[in-house]
């Protein structure tokens, strides 16, 4: 807590809104068709545009397809010998959010900011108070050990979130069962948490990979895929702006074939008067099963697709790409050197923070572009209940009045419990306006762990990556100062003067300093070891 007077905290508050009033008169455009940046990026030096394809190019309808998931790996755990009980479980959109973890040693649900400090913490539909979080984890705090636990990250997650809810409450309340710390006996059967969560893991893969959610999702495409007839245009108008257009999935090829097809079935082209054309037309290169993020490291052998029967072609291929061909597997190394692009010539588009984004831009060093379908709800939310963090906002203006008059001598300490009270029940009632688990970006003033990838990891991030549509190609993406605390809390127009004999590293004399000068000419020496110095101007 920054502890400043009121009159202080009220100009700051004037000049971040000034600020971020001409911000958006700089982006003129709907929250909802807007991309957000995080690192400044000219879009006219993007020589390659590359997609993903699941929740990407296609978007999964919600909550239709987490209903879809949820159920195929419910009747899947039923078939390894789950109890019957779980039936009575049926998918609720409200709960789940990406970004949390799961602790398999004490079978719960954490949501953490970027530190691993947890923010809430729930046992299967309980949630923990914080004398209890403090028993499990001491000073409420998780490293990231992988053997423990388990990041779920991805739009494909959020059933197995559910799921791992209504384990943990089905077993945990099952009449004559018995609760430890790291499982759950019943009678002479005990079923740790880690098991269930093995289980669970174990069955989500087997649906996606042999089960029949592909099946399903293209036996009903119009239940479960969004289509949007922006799609060919825009990809149309990248290749006109001089860029090359990519496609880089880790789906095998029918099950692309079939959903691709669909996206671009409409009877013309990128415009009305454009003939119909076939979706591979679209992209200079199409890479399939990529096995991403292995695709980023030693990847596989490249093969090329015998679209005829989607077999692969023995032997590895060497070059070149060609359009309309499609291709198996390769690493990024094979892919950058065939297509002649260089690390930042390259965006790339995906809605997974670690197999799209994370390693693309950490190991490969190419731009990156996050999607992120729930920002229309983020932004619903935080536009419509905006006076809640106003509230917070007041309650920290009050917090720092209550310590201003104080000092080291003070004795007698101020009660401030109404006031933590006020700031959680706050708090409280901002997450419960996004869901259950509260926002996927923050918990009051707190950001999530998912957000710090987020900032760290994409360029560039929105709804959907449809929204360049509205900007051009030559769009200087330029990212908003990311101000520290002695740059947010203290007003530009105050005058810091240091107590001490300081050496300055500025070449120009200050205005202040000048003026000393031709008041107390005698005392050059004196006034010239005392340095003033304005903060440095900062644009929101």
């Amino acid at each position: 807590m920054d502890f400043v007077n009121y009159e202080l905290r009220e100009k700051i508050r004037s000049i971040i809104e000034d600020n971020n009033s001409f911000q958006l008169k700089v982006d003129l455009h709907s929250p909802n068709n807007r991309i957000f940046v995080n690192r400044s990026l000219h879009l006219e030096k993007i020589k390659f545009f590359g997609f993903d394809m699941d929740y990407t190019l296609a978007v999964y309808k919600s909550p239709q397809y987490e209903t879809l998931g949820f159920n195929l790996v419910k009747s899947r755990l039923l078939a390894m010998g789950y109890p019957n009980e779980l039936n009575q479980f049926h998918y609720d959109p409200s709960f789940p959010i990406r970004g949390l973890w799961f602790d398999s040693h004490y079978g719960n649900l954490l949501k953490v900011d970027a530190y691993g400090n947890i923010l809430i913490c729930c046992h299967g539909f309980r949630f923990l108070k914080q004398s209890e979080i403090y028993e499990h984890y001491p000073n409420k705090f998780l490293s990231l050990d992988e053997s423990r636990v388990y990041v779920l990250n991805t739009l494909f997650n959020l059933p197995e979130t559910y799921l791992l809810a209504c384990l943990i409450d089905l077993f945990t309340n099952t009449p004559g069962s018995t609760a430890t710390p790291a499982g759950v006996k019943c009678g002479d059967l005990f079923m740790s948490f880690k098991s269930i969560f093995q289980d669970v893991r174990n069955a989500v893969d087997w649906v996606h990979e042999k089960g029949d959610l592909k099946l399903k999702t293209v036996e009903n495409l119009e239940e479960y895929v969004v289509k949007d007839d922006r799609l060919p245009m825009l990809l149309t108008r990248m290749r006109e702006s001089g860029a090359k257009v990519f496609l880089l999935t880790n789906s095998e090829y029918w099950f692309t074939e079939k959903i691709m097809t669909y996206l671009f079935d409409y009877p013309h082209g990128p415009m009305l008067k454009d003939p119909h054309r076939n979706w591979k037309t679209y992209f200079d290169c199409i890479v399939l099963d990529a096995r991403k993020p292995l695709f980023f490291k030693e990847g596989t052998i490249l093969r090329r697709v015998d679209t005829s029967t989607g077999a692969l072609r023995i032997g590895s291929h060497t070059g070149p790409l060609q359009q309309e061909h499609v291709y198996s597997g390769g690493s990024c190394d094979v892919f950058t050197q065939l297509i002649g692009a260089k690390g930042k010539d390259v965006l790339y588009i995906g809605d997974h923070i670690f197999g799209d984004i994370l390693k693309s831009k950490k190991i490969r060093g190419w731009r990156t572009f996050l999607i992120i379908p729930e920002l229309v709800h983020e932004l619903h939310v935080w536009t419509a209940e905006c006076k809640l963090f106003a509230k917070l906002q007041s309650l920290d203006v009050t917090l720092g009045e209550t310590y201003k008059d104080l000092d080291s001598s003070t004795l007698e300490k101020p009660d401030i419990s109404d006031l933590r009270s006020a700031i959680r029940q706050v708090t409280h009632e901002m997450d419960l306006a996004y869901g259950m688990l509260g926002s996927l970006f923050r918990s009051g003033s707190r950001q999530t762990f998912f957000s710090s990838q987020v900032v760290r990891y994409a360029d560039l991030y929105a709804a959907t990556f449809l929204n360049l549509m509205y900007y051009p190609f030559c769009y200087m993406f330029r990212a908003p100062a990311m101000l520290m605390p002695h740059e947010s809390t203290v007003a530009h127009e105050q005058i810091f003067v240091a107590d001490s004999p300081v050496f300055s590293r500025s070449r120009q004399t200050s205005v202040l300093e000048e003026k000393e000068k031709e008041a107390t000419t005698a005392h050059v020496n004196a006034v010239s070891s005392k340095v003033s110095f304005r903060m440095p101007t900062v644009a929101f």
